[in-house]
């Protein structure tokens, strides 16, 4: 499957600065494999001249690990995990993961060279979209020093992870909704054992991973066009 080939639900130009806006597509669930073969692939044809995406998704249930995951994060047997949640080495950075439905995800294809982004400057963008995404819900999200994603009060509710190939990007950010938080009690979260993790739906947020990821990726895109959006 390519890139053309992605089935959305809608597609449309988002709103940014001086340079051209990323395309947004909203795809809706997906199977992770050929999402994540799709974009590796569009990756590597990808040409200077390729318009930069921002793919909203969800995932059926899956565990992916990155490339610094270690066995010890990996899922412990469960009736969580027997046999019915797999388990996926990617190339993106960071451990362990867990990817459901009701979890809204924004793979952002980008390329960072020809916006003159660094990867850690990327990394706090899209922490500062997660945060403000939250904020105008009345959620009070933050950083955590050494441990990228968003955070509320003490629990996760956002993780990322990035892969750079050329000067370009894919993978990207994922925030918690409504999505089932069981399957990680199985795992270390990110490589932290006892990590706690928390979703919109618990904090009292009625929303639903479609319009909260719309919301996400606009603001990712907002801030791509706007150098003060960008921290060191």
């Amino acid at each position: 499957m390519s890139a053309a080939d992605l089935q959305t639900r809608r597609i449309y130009a988002a709103q940014s600065g001086s340079l051209e806006a990323p395309t947004i597509k909203v795809v809706g669930r997906i199977d992770y494999t050929g999402c994540y073969a799709t974009m590796r692939a569009f990756t590597k044809s990808r040409t200077s001249a390729s318009a930069d995406e921002l793919w909203i998704v969800e995932h059926e249930p899956i565990y992916t690990v990155g490339l610094a995951g270690r066995p010890e994060h990996l899922p412990r047997p469960s009736p969580i995990t027997l046999g019915s949640i797999p388990v996926t080495k990617v190339d993106r950075g960071g451990q362990i993961t867990y990817h459901g439905p009701g979890q809204v995800i924004v793979y952002c294809l980008i390329d960072l060279a020809r916006r003159h982004i660094t990867v850690t400057q990327m990394v706090r963008l899209l922490e500062q979209a997660a945060i403000q995404a939250l904020a105008a819900h009345g959620v009070h999200g933050k950083r955590r020093t050494g441990a990228p994603g968003v955070y509320v009060e003490e629990a996760k509710i956002a993780a990322l992870g990035l892969r750079i190939r050329s000067g370009r990007c894919y993978h990207g950010i994922a925030l918690n909704v409504t999505n089932d938080l069981t399957p990680y009690h199985a795992i270390d979260p990110c490589g932290y054992p006892g990590l706690q993790i928390t979703r919109l739906a618990d904090l009292g947020i009625t929303t639903t991973a479609q319009e909260l990821g719309e919301q996400l990726a606009r603001g990712i895109a907002r801030l791509l066009g706007e150098s003060h959006g960008i921290q060191p």
